[in-house]
């Protein structure tokens, strides 16, 4: 039985049946010789667009952001015992914004204040992938490809380190911000895509899961000297290079490990890893930041461009029935989580523009998928509603908010990187189901838009092992050019 198809089957069992099959695909990758650029594009040559942007910042509300309680609001009711939760749409009142027929949600002013620099879509949808797993979600957004695969899907930061290359010969090209990949729940389903898959080591992610501690990641051991520095990187070579864990990689692999140590190499040896240390800021700077760890990672990841990063993701890290996965006391969460990101994302975007990179640098902020009250999915959806608040009238705060996974409709940010400004796209029903009811954006049209900015055709593909792989989902995507300024 292939549990995660079966909407019947228990969460345990959907999660753990995921898991097995995606680790199966990651040991196969790991034989994966070099992948090639597909024989059609060689013979042909594959025409790149024009690139908007240089540089790409991702800033992911994992766990599932309720748009109709973000950038998306509907009607409010505020919170009282009694009130039906088939009345109940956004739990926070609408507040204006720069742009006079752009409304978000109390509690996001700041960013309500740089609007003007946005383009905001309100007609993301997903599909329905049968049990709605947000591990299973974020894999597809991250890849563009729903798990399992028979090989394993290069994260789309990888994409772009792989055909575009560093900006900066010494600043990895992907770099990971704010997740733990130990010790948190689901942590090797999130291992699955926060990877280069079959690209090899040297395009994978640097992954810093606290913003404050980076610059310890990149500085030598403390007292140890220049020459035994290089020889410690000389000896840790060659233990690579003799231990049996070689018999499962391919030559590719090997070479690709012993490459993305030798770029770490070079940063640890660069005064470029200055840009890590979010302790050198200037403290008015790092105050205005300073929300907590999603805060600094925006920060981080400011620094980080400036100094030559390609892509670099930012999170406010995904841990099961935390942060926006509100299965319980969803209003009073997101107030919390309004106050964590709201102050950093519009300084973030103010401190690029004042630099002069907000141009060429493309700001995106997403979710895996949306929140309702009442629907798990969207209409005609058998998956399992997994809300663990299942009223249907108020009577404590607990249940005043957004439970349920939904897919029919969501929000996404996006700033600089040539999209146009101040710009409304798209749009969801005002009364539920909130579905996109006007220009609908598929994860593989999203993510053919912002290669198309990066200066990537959406169907780039490689050759691996005898089957072509694309960048969007069999090169299908197509970017939605009326984004574009």
């Amino acid at each position: 039985m292939r549990y995660f198809d079966d909407p019947t089957a228990p969460r345990s069992i959907v999660r753990r049946d995921f898991l097995r099959q995606l680790s199966a695909a990651g040991t196969a990758a790991l034989a994966t010789g070099a992948p090639q650029v597909l024989a059609s594009e060689t013979a042909h040559g594959i025409e790149h667009p024009r690139p908007t942007a240089d540089a790409c910042i991702l800033l992911w509300m994992g766990g599932g952001m309720a748009a109709p309680d973000t950038f998306d609001p509907k009607h409010y009711i505020p919170y009282a015992p009694g009130l039906k939760v088939a009345d109940m749409l956004s739990t926070f009142p609408a507040i204006d914004t720069a742009v006079d027929n752009i409304k978000i949600c109390e509690g996001l002013e700041h960013i309500a204040g740089v609007m003007d620099r946005a383009t905001l879509i309100r007609s993301h949808v997903q599909p329905d992938l049968g049990s709605i797993l947000h591990s299973r979600h974020q894999y597809h957004w991250h890849t563009g490809y729903v798990p399992p695969q028979t090989v394993a899907a290069p994260h789309i930061g990888a994409w772009m380190s792989r055909v575009l290359g560093p900006r900066n010969e010494v600043m990895p090209a992907f770099i990971n911000i704010g997740q733990r990949l130990e010790g948190v729940g689901e942590s090797e389903e999130l291992k699955a895509f926060t990877t280069a898959g079959f690209f090899g080591s040297e395009f994978g992610p640097m992954n810093l899961p606290y913003p404050d501690q980076a610059a310890i990641s990149v500085r030598p051991p403390k007292g140890m000297q220049a020459q035994r520095f290089a020889d410690r990187n000389r000896l840790f070579r060659r233990l690579v290079d003799s231990s049996p864990d070689r018999d499962f990689l391919s030559d590719y692999q090997q070479e690709s490990m012993l490459r993305s140590m030798d770029s770490a190499y070079r940063l640890l040896s660069s005064n470029d890893r200055e840009a890590f240390d979010i302790g050198l800021e200037p403290k008015e700077s790092f105050d205005r930041y300073n929300t907590g760890r999603f805060g600094q990672g925006c920060l981080l990841a400011r620094r980080l461009v400036e100094s030559g990063a390609r892509f670099v993701e930012v999170t406010t890290e995904y841990v099961p029935f935390l942060h926006w996965d509100t299965h319980n006391d969803g209003h009073v969460t997101l107030e919390r989580m309004h106050r964590e990101i709201d102050r950093p994302i519009a300084q973030l975007i103010t401190d690029l523009e004042q630099r002069g990179l907000l141009d060429r640098t493309l700001v995106i902020l997403a979710s895996e998928f949306s929140r309702d009250a009442l629907m798990e999915g969207q209409p005609g959806s058998n998956a399992n509603d997994q809300a663990t608040a299942k009223v249907d009238v108020l009577s404590e705060l607990k249940h005043y908010g957004l439970h349920r996974h939904f897919t029919g409709g969501s929000s996404v940010l996006m700033f600089g990187g040539g999209m146009k400004k101040g710009f409304l796209y798209g749009a969801t029903a005002p009364q539920r189901p909130l579905m996109a009811i006007e220009n609908p954006v598929s994860i593989e049209d999203l993510h053919a838009t912002i290669m198309t900015a990066m200066g990537i055709s959406p169907r780039t593909g490689f050759d691996i092992e005898g089957r072509p792989f694309y960048v969007t989902n069999d090169g299908k995507g197509r970017p939605v050019t009326d984004l574009f300024a």
